[in-house]
């Protein structure tokens, strides 16, 4: 028993050890669902604005989200108050319903490309804001609560 923990927490410093483009990783959860009003926001770090770096939105999700795709709205607050907004549309399921991602047991996470070779200049606080802006076929109006989706992340990498 201690020798497999002792072998676990050298297994994981070794794979924390080996990010080292790695620059900010967070994660939120949403609890059991993901209101369609619920927005996750993440206080980013001051960063080089010299270098530049790739950005991904982080997403955990099980085997009851009922839908093929994801569709994210995300925000980017520069300190100036402008905000530049993308809706994304990520492919989250293979055709026969087997969930994409890296994970060995039912909760799998996907790495979402959001943007890449970014260099933040500005002088103050960048803020990210996600929401999800998922549909049912047909309808106009919103998934009011997304199951399946337990924790949104941010994460951005230097490209150095």
């Amino acid at each position: 028993m201690i020798r497999n923990s002792i072998l676990f927490i050298l297994m994981l410093f070794l794979i924390v050890s080996c990010d080292k483009k790695r620059v900010f990783d967070e994660y939120k959860s949403v609890g059991n669902a993901w209101h369609k009003d619920s927005i996750v926001t993440f206080d980013l770090p001051k960063l080089d604005p010299k270098k530049s770096y790739n950005m991904y939105v982080n997403v955990r999700d099980d085997d009851s989200y009922p839908f093929n795709n994801l569709f994210l709205i995300v925000s980017l607050e520069q300190p100036n108050r402008q905000i530049k907004v993308d809706t994304l549309e990520y492919q989250m399921a293979n055709p026969d319903g087997t969930l994409l991602g890296d994970g060995f047991s039912d909760i799998k996470e996907n790495k979402l490309f959001y943007k890449g070779k970014v260099k933040l200049t500005q002088k103050g606080i960048y803020k990210i804001h996600i929401k999800h802006a998922n549909r049912q076929t047909g309808k106009i109006e919103g998934v009011t609560s997304l199951s399946g989706i337990s924790d949104v992340g941010f994460r951005i990498e230097s490209t150095d």
